[in-house]
């Protein structure tokens, strides 16, 4: 599981196992005032690096020892969200597909032209920043669904998919007063006042959304 990450520690962590464009990268970067770390490779990114504290990540293709991508699936299978632009210094359709199906905000192909590069961090940066949101909203759904009853959880189940007052009654072998009395509490412990509200908090409960599939 991912730890939350700390306020103020978010940075950009460059994996290059080039020298020359690793320090011109972050050289780039710092003069755009992002904080960046560098590493040559996934291995002394692991060894060095701390993993809580990335916002975003910037990853070669081609890395001696474990190369990018399998670097960066191992991540995602690892419970890893943050937004990950690739560079490659050949045009490999396979792997860029490959890495935009695992959820890559990028591709870009060397030499990447500044712009391009300052584009997809924005975009990545705008992404982790969204994302965090949602962590934190459905943080809070969670703390107030845990303050529920066992049978107010029952009830707000059956709400959102739509059930009626007397359905749920009937399902649970409840009078509708009763149902109606659980609905009026979940809706106060949930902190929502309308139905489409509720449905939305219901949903942040298991939120586990690679940012390949948040919308722009």
């Amino acid at each position: 599981m991912q730890k939350p990450r700390q306020e103020g520690a978010t940075q950009i962590v460059v994996i290059e196992d080039d020298i020359g464009v690793r320090e011109s990268l972050v050289g780039l970067l710092r003069s755009m005032k992002f904080s960046v770390t560098a590493f040559a490779s996934a291995g002394d990114f692991l060894n060095k690096g701390e993993l809580a504290s990335v916002g975003c990540m910037i990853l070669d293709v081609r890395l001696p020892g474990q190369s990018g991508i399998e670097f960066f699936e191992e991540l995602r299978a690892n419970g890893f969200q943050r937004p990950v632009i690739f560079m490659s210094g050949h045009a490999d359709v396979p792997i860029a597909v490959r890495a935009m199906k695992a959820g890559a905000v990028e591709f870009l192909t060397k030499p990447v032209r500044e712009q391009d590069l300052l584009d997809a961090v924005n975009k990545a940066i705008k992404l982790d920043s969204r994302y965090t949101l949602r962590q934190q909203a459905a943080s809070n759904a969670r703390a107030d669904f845990a303050s529920l009853t066992k049978r107010e959880q029952e009830v707000l189940a059956r709400v959102v998919e739509g059930q009626r007052n007397k359905q749920i009654s009937a399902a649970l072998g409840i009078t509708e007063a009763t149902v109606k009395l659980h609905r009026g509490n979940v809706m106060q412990k949930m902190h929502v006042q309308t139905l489409p509200e509720l449905v939305r908090f219901y949903d942040l409960l298991e939120i586990n959304e690679p940012f390949g599939h948040i919308k722009d």
